[in-house]
C-alpha cells in the first residue's frame, strides 16, 4: 500500500505550476519596459487582426434600354491578401444573345498587406517572449549583457520595420480603394460605352476596418521606436554612461573649491 503522505500524480501540476507563478516578478507590469511591452503584444493582434480579417463587397447596376430593359446586378467581393486580379465578376450582354463575359479586378496589392500580417504575428510572438523573459527570468535578463543588448537591436529593427509596413501599407490601402470603387467597375466594363445602357454605382466597399489597420500600423511605431529609451537603460552603454556624469559633477564640485 501506497504511504498516504506520498504525493499523488495530481499534486504534483499544481505544485509545479503554483512554483513557476510564484517565480513571476508582476511588479515589472508597471515598469514602463515590461508595460510598453504588453501595449505592443496588444497593438499587434490588433493590427494584423485588423487587416487580415477584412472583407469588402463593390458593385454596380448595368440597365439595357433595348426591348427587355432588363437591369442586372454586379457584386464583387475581395479582401486580404488582396490579390484583385484573381477576382472575377460576370459582365452582362446587352444584346440579349451573348453570354456574360467574365473580368477580373485590376492590381496586386498583396506584398504590402501580407507584409503587414507577417510583421504583426512577428512582434506578437517577439512581446510575448519578451514578456515571459522579463516576468520570469528577470533575474537572468538582468545579469547576462548580452540580453539587453538583443533586446535593444531587436526593438529597434521593429520600430524601423513598422515606419516601413504602415506606410506601405497605407499606399497600397489607397490603391485598393481605387480599384475597387464602383466607378472603377463601371469604366472596366465595356457594355457601359454604349448609349443604349445605364450603369450606376452599386455597393459601396465599408473599409473602415482596413483605414483601422494603418492606424495601428502606426500607433505599433510609435510603441516600439519609445520602447527603445526604456530598453536602452537596461543595457551597459547606459549604465556605464552614469557613472561617468557622476565623476564629471563630482570634479566640477571640486574645481568650483
Amino acid at each position: 500500500m501506497a504511504e498516504s503522505g506520498a504525493p499523488s500524480g495530481g499534486d504534483k501540476a499544481p505544485r509545479l505550476q503554483d512554483r513557476v507563478l510564484a517565480g513571476m516578478r508582476w511588479g515589472r507590469l508597471q515598469e514602463p519596459l515590461g508595460f510598453v511591452k504588453v501595449l505592443e503584444w496588444l497593438f499587434a493582434i490588433f493590427a494584423f487582426g485588423a487587416c487580415g480579417s477584412f472583407s469588402g463587397e463593390s458593385g454596380a447596376t448595368v440597365k439595357c434600354s433595348g426591348e427587355t430593359k432588363e437591369m442586372s446586378a454586379i457584386s464583387v467581393q475581395f479582401g486580404y491578401p488582396f490579390r484583385l486580379y484573381q477576382i472575377p465578376f460576370e459582365m452582362p450582354e446587352c444584346d440579349g444573345e451573348s453570354e456574360p463575359r467574365t473580368l477580373h479586378l485590376v492590381g496586386d496589392f498583396s506584398a504590402p498587406a501580407e507584409f503587414f500580417v507577417t510583421l504583426g504575428v512577428f512582434s506578437f510572438l517577439y512581446a510575448m517572449a519578451a514578456l515571459v523573459l522579463y516576468l520570469r527570468f528577470h533575474s537572468l535578463y538582468a545579469d547576462n549583457k548580452k540580453l539587453p543588448f538583443t533586446d535593444f537591436c531587436v526593438t529597434v529593427c521593429f520600430a524601423f520595420f513598422w515606419l516601413v509596413a504602415a506606410a506601405a501599407w497605407g499606399k497600397g490601402l489607397s490603391d485598393v480603394k481605387a480599384a475597387t470603387r464602383p466607378s472603377s467597375l463601371i469604366a472596366a466594363m465595356s457594355v457601359c460605352q454604349g448609349h443604349d445602357v445605364v450603369c450606376n454605382a452599386g455597393a459601396t466597399p465599408a473599409m473602415g476596418l482596413a483605414n483601422i489597420s494603418v492606424l495601428f500600423g502606426f500607433i505599433n511605431f510609435l510603441l516600439w521606436a519609445g520602447n527603445c529609451w526604456f530598453v536602452f537603460k537596461e543595457t551597459t552603454w547606459h549604465t556605464q554612461a552614469e557613472p561617468r556624469g557622476d565623476s564629471a559633477a563630482e570634479q566640477g564640485a571640486i574645481d568650483k573649491q
